[in-house]
């Protein structure tokens, strides 16, 4: 299967990292332009919560930008750990 070329070719994005105020308004743009149906994994400590940077002024949390359908936990998270979230999101989608 060849890369994807455009937003409007995928329907999952990986959130990894941290969200900033300014970077808010871009990540939330590029969910807006994915097609229907479309899903998100928040992954790692900085993505879910912060990360080392909790609670501090300039941070967003990933899910109130935009919904979060699955999250992978690790400072940094393991490839295992990236896997059973994309099996656990598949569970859901044949299961929705």
């Amino acid at each position: 299967m060849p890369p994807m070329g455009s937003l409007r070719q995928s329907n999952i994005i990986v959130i990894e990292g941290t969200i900033t105020l300014k970077m808010a308004k871009f990540v939330k743009y590029v969910y807006e332009q994915m097609p229907e149906p479309k899903y998100v994994i928040a992954m790692g400590a900085c993505a879910i919560k912060g990360g080392v940077f909790y609670g501090s002024y300039h941070m967003v949390p990933a899910s109130k930008v935009v919904p979060v359908d699955g999250y992978v936990s690790g400072c940094p998270p393991t490839p295992e750990a990236l896997l059973k979230a994309v099996k656990e999101l598949q569970e859901k989608i044949v299961h929705a």
